[in-house]
């Protein structure tokens, strides 16, 4: 086992290499005004002395050396255009405690409605449960999100009487963020613990404990749920830090001041330092998420072996 967890760590670090690599160098291919706060106004000899000053005119790979150094000693630049010479450290800093409230928040109800939901459906396949829980899947898959965020927004704020945008120390202004940022993965966990619940219910262990007459709630709950939650495991850690570094369009949409907001707020005043690690940030995090879930997958399904078959090669 811990052959292969050194294995997928390397493989993540990698990855990560890469999608770093890749991020720099499209950037490095965006318009240099977006180091500038007031580019229209410098004179030219100005601006190649601060391009030089910024390392912008070295060859793109000593570039790219002088950025991984800059990163793994916790250097990631400064601001251009958003908040001119802050250093982007302190600004995540600000912003990424409210984003992560927010998202943990919203993961906790995703869990507490989206499993007993999923559970409810496998267990009464074809019933009230099952067609309820089939109508909201088929309502959020098929709807872009953008429509029924924008539907809870506008009909959601009359119904409970919450304000339509957040305020940090409204507590009603938390709701609508929160359950909107919870929708996709409730009927996301609800979809694929209903498949996999009712994959298992038709497997022989089954059929053999309900002929010895155990009881069918023991069997859904001790055997059938549990192992068909294992295959979610995986999915959860990916789930939870997308969650938890916020929402690009919720974060927009009700805004919210946190780490989703800010990404549409530097690309559109092209603060070329700050998308980087941004779009830096959000890719990392898959390839971070995918990784917990395949360790944690391996810690707690004991199915999986790691030894040789005999055999094998």
């Amino acid at each position: 086992m811990l052959h292969y967890i050194a294995k997928r760590l390397f493989a993540a670090l990698i990855t990560l290499m890469i999608v770093i690599t890749i991020v720099f160098i499209l950037v490095r291919q965006m318009p240099i005004e977006g180091y500038f706060d007031n580019f229209d106004k410098l004179d030219p000899s100005v601006i190649r002395a601060r391009l030089a000053q910024m390392g912008l005119t070295d060859p793109l790979p000593l570039q790219l050396k002088n950025f991984f150094i800059k990163l793994f000693h916790g250097d990631l630049g400064v601001s251009a255009r958003y908040s001119v010479g802050a250093p982007i450290a302190g600004i995540l800093a600000r912003k990424a405690p409210l984003s992560m409230a927010l998202g943990l928040i919203a993961m906790a109800l995703s869990l507490s409605l989206g499993i007993p939901l999923g559970a409810a459906m496998a267990r009464s396949k074809a019933k009230f449960w099952d067609k309820l829980g089939a109508a909201f899947i088929a309502f959020v898959s098929a709807v872009p999100a953008a429509v029924y965020h924008i539907f809870i927004q506008a009909y959601g704020s009359k119904l409970v009487g919450a304000p339509m945008l957040f305020d940090r120390g409204t507590l009603s202004s938390w709701i609508l963020p929160i359950f909107s940022l919870s929708l996709g993965n409730i009927a996301y966990y609800a979809m694929w613990l209903r498949r996999h619940m009712v994959d298992e219910m038709n497997k022989d262990y089954v059929t053999l404990a309900r002929a010895k007459g155990v009881e069918s709630r023991h069997i859904t709950m001790a055997h059938v749920f549990r192992n068909a939650f294992v295959p979610m495991i995986q999915y959860i850690p990916n789930a939870i830090l997308y969650t938890v570094v916020g929402s690009i369009y919720v974060e927009s949409l009700y805004s919210v001041p946190g780490m989703g907001g800010l990404l549409v707020d530097v690309i559109r005043r092209q603060d070329n330092p700050m998308v980087q690690i941004l779009v830096m940030i959000y890719s990392c995090v898959g390839v971070v998420g995918l990784l917990l879930g395949d360790l944690l997958m391996t810690a707690i399904d004991p199915r999986i072996s790691f030894a040789k078959k005999e055999g094998a090669r």
